[in-house]
């Protein structure tokens, strides 16, 4: 359990850290880490899920370890593995030595010394400032016999290995998990952990957002830069450009001194904030012209 006096002091914590959020996550937060409990964070691809475990660690003097999920993840991979070309010099130095008791052998080479720690278990092991916040970053890419896994070493924050024994966790770590919802997580991890959803943010957090990652830009590209990307997610695009683009964007129009978005600055530089080809094609011409003009429309006081 973390002590964290007060919704509040999450809130300023992760500003600390250039996060900007809005109440209802730093309220969720607070309770994961006041309760102990896991924190399954949805929403689309790019609104900030990964970041805010990468915020929390930073904020609370934390180790932050990460288990970037895909298909076809077991088990085996994300908890350990054996040094085997350690192993088999090993057994060849024995052999050259004049032939070692296999049977002791055999117990020599599946020690700690051999063992290649995985994400879940550095996660299980103690850290120095405290236990480590665990990133179990998209787990819609996983499948169910994995999940079923998951649920079990975090009910219980402990591990099997076979030739070791089950090493559990002094401490549980603070286990952050994130799905683009790519497919539907089953119901029964989801009900171990407090779950919340991440959206796009509105104008004025993005552009809040925009100002602690990329301070540097004026205030009036910034709000150019905001406006037209919200005005692009209302599109129909194969992929809307998420808050990282958002900041890439501005960066790149920094690197370049531009000062004001035009049609022809957004056609040179549509690859950063999309990043299919399909969308891409879809604001050539005029249309890139049209989006822009509504953006700055909207800018415009009534």
């Amino acid at each position: 359990m973390v002590q964290v006096s007060s919704i509040d002091e999450v809130q300023q914590r992760l500003e600390g850290q250039d996060y900007v959020c809005d109440r209802a996550l730093a309220t969720v937060v607070f309770l994961a880490l006041k309760l102990g409990r896991p924190l399954f964070l949805e929403g689309e691809a790019g609104t900030g899920k990964t970041e805010i475990a990468k915020a929390i660690a930073a904020a609370l003097g934390r180790r932050l370890i990460r288990l970037q999920c895909y298909e076809g993840l077991d088990a085996a991979s994300a908890v350990y593995d054996w040094n085997f070309a350690a192993q088999m010099i090993a057994i060849r130095t024995a052999e050259a030595a004049g032939g070692a008791d296999r049977d002791a052998l055999k117990s020599e080479l599946f020690t700690e010394e051999y063992l290649i720690e995985r994400p879940l278990l550095q996660a299980m092991r103690p850290q120095v400032g405290g236990a480590p916040v665990l990133l179990i970053d998209e787990i819609d890419r996983t499948d169910e016999p994995f999940e079923a896994f998951l649920l079990e070493a975090l009910s219980d924050f402990q591990v099997t290995i076979p030739e070791l024994g089950t090493i559990r966790a002094p401490e549980p770590p603070i286990v952050i998990l994130t799905s683009n919802r790519t497919r539907e997580v089953h119901d029964a991890l989801k009900r171990r952990c407090l779950y919340h959803w991440v959206d796009y943010p509105n104008f004025e957090r993005e552009l809040e957002i925009l100002h602690a990652r990329a301070p540097e830009a004026a205030e009036a590209l910034s709000r150019e830069v905001v406006a037209f990307v919200q005005r692009l997610r209302t599109e129909d695009l194969f992929k809307k450009p998420g808050v990282a683009e958002t900041i890439d964007w501005a960066k790149c129009l920094l690197a370049l001194d531009v000062i004001d978005l035009s049609p022809e600055v957004i056609a040179d530089t549509l690859g950063a904030i999309l990043k299919y080809q399909d969308d891409i094609a879809r604001l050539q011409g005029s249309e890139a012209k049209r989006l822009l003009d509504e953006a700055k429309a909207g800018l415009e006081p009534a």
